[in-house]
Formats: C-alpha cells, sequence, structure tokens
C-alpha cells in the first residue's frame, strides 16, 4: 500500500496568507500525525485574480482594518497576466515597509526585509517559507512546464500566451481566445501556438487535472471549495474539510505557530 499524499491547494494569497491557508496547513499536519505520508501544497500561481494577493490586517494603534495589496508593473499584468508572470512596480516594498510596523509584529518586519524579488509569486512563497509556514511541505506549482506536460489533457482551460508584451491568461472558448473585460465584454487574443506546456485547467477541470500529477489520496478542503468540487472526478481521494478558524478572510500574521 502506498503512502498517504495529503494535499491541499490554494493560490498565492499576498505578502502573508489568509488565515484559512493557515487553518488548510494545520488540518494537513493534523491528519500527517495520524496516518504519515507527506503534504503538497498545489499552487495554483497560474491564477491571474490581483484581488485574490490582498492581504486584510488590523492596524495594532486604531483597530481598524487595513488591506496590502501589490502594485503590479503595468496594467496588463495586473488585470491578464497569471501570478506568476506578474512583477512587484518599482519602490512597492519601500512603501509598504513604512505601513508594517503598525500592522505586524517586528519579527514580521524583519522576515519581509530579508525578501528580495520582484516577481508577486516568488514573494509569496519565500515570505510563507520564512514564517516556518512550508516547512516539511513540497509546494507544487500549477505553472511548471513539466507538471503541466505530464497532467491530462483537458477541454476547458486557460492559455498563457503573448499579448501586447506580456504574457496573459487567455480563456478557451469555442469560438477562440480571449481575455474577460467585464460584463458581456471580451478582449479576443490571437494565438499562434498552442502547447501543452501553456496550459492550465478551469475552476471545473482543476481537480482532475491536479490529482493526474500529483496522485493524493486526502485532499483538504475549505468550505466554499468543498460544495463545487466534483468528487466524482476523483473518487480515490478521501476529502477532508479544513479546521475551523475565526476570521478566515484576514490575514494571518504570526511567525509562532500553534499546530
Amino acid at each position: 500500500m502506498s503512502s498517504p499524499v495529503i494535499c491541499f491547494g490554494q493560490q498565492p494569497c499576498g505578502i502573508f496568507p489568509n488565515r484559512f491557508v493557515f487553518s488548510k496547513i494545520k488540518t494537513a499536519r493534523r491528519l500527517q500525525s495520524d496516518i504519515g505520508g507527506k503534504i503538497v501544497f498545489f499552487l495554483h500561481d497560474s491564477d491571474h485574480d490581483y484581488r485574490e494577493t490582498c492581504a486584510s490586517l488590523v492596524n495594532r494603534h486604531t483597530g481598524k482594518t487595513e488591506k496590502i495589496n501589490f502594485e503590479f508593473a503595468n496594467k496588463i499584468q495586473k488585470l491578464y497576466s497569471p501570478l506568476y508572470c506578474k512583477s512587484i512596480a518599482s519602490g512597492w516594498k519601500e512603501k509598504t515597509r513604512r505601513c508594517l510596523p503598525n500592522l505586524v509584529d517586528a519579527k514580521l518586519v524583519e522576515i519581509f526585509d530579508s525578501v528580495d524579488t520582484s516577481n508577486v509569486t516568488e514573494f509569496c512563497v519565500e515570505m510563507y517559507g520564512r514564517m516556518g509556514l512550508l516547512e516539511g511541505i513540497e509546494v507544487v506549482r500549477s505553472s511548471d512546464p513539466e507538471l503541466r506536460e505530464k497532467a491530462i489533457d483537458v477541454d476547458d482551460y486557460f492559455l498563457d500566451t503573448p499579448f501586447e508584451g506580456e504574457i496573459v491568461r487567455a480563456r478557451r472558448r469555442e469560438d477562440g481566445y480571449c481575455l474577460f473585460k467585464g460584463g458581456d465584454k471580451f478582449i479576443p487574443v490571437d494565438v499562434p501556438v498552442v502547447e501543452k506546456s501553456m496550459i492550465s485547467p478551469a475552476r471545473d477541470t482543476r481537480l482532475c487535472w491536479m490529482q493526474s500529477v500529483v496522485n493524493c489520496t486526502h485532499y483538504i478542503a475549505g468550505e466554499g471549495e468543498i460544495q463545487y468540487l466534483n468528487k466524482d472526478d476523483a473518487p480515490e481521494i478521501e476529502f477532508v474539510q479544513r479546521e475551523f478558524i475565526e476570521r478566515s478572510g484576514d490575514a494571518y500574521a504570526e511567525w509562532k505557530h500553534d499546530w
């Protein structure tokens, strides 16, 4: 019998991860202590939604919630590039650094200072790692070309393709590829070539696509996630709902963890 593979998935979600991400990690670690095996973090850094990287933090002096998000190199990157292709605008780190002492412990400010990258996904992953959240966890990225080549074919997907000097995440439709502009408006994208290494799944094909490579035995799902997942796509997986955590949508800004 193969060793358990305990998996949870999430997009990069800001300089500090959401509290529900910490809950997924904690649930995975608890399960690992019971059954053994390894933990895999399926990092969906192919997603393009810039709102995913917004961290909500409570000001320790005023008690008011403040939101911190990256500033991006340009508008096309912000709206349409996958997270692993988004670049951080010049000056963002210095400006954000000035705000942090009012929001988090000095140790976390020190960790923030130590991260030196202009890539959004890399910044998030390095922060989480230096916070001690990823110790002993294998991180598998949906942007990895080798992973994409190994994954099954899906008919509902996005394609990372050049557009006006940037890489964008274009949605496949029956009449071609496009970017969603809002409402019922779309921007058509001319795609000169389609290769498997450019493809990442849409929401409804993500589970079977991921599972074809990760081969997990257990999947830690969020409260909303467990409602829309089609469990019939992977009947071999045992689905486990993450543990409850208060203020789940706020950022987890701790460096001492109660596992």
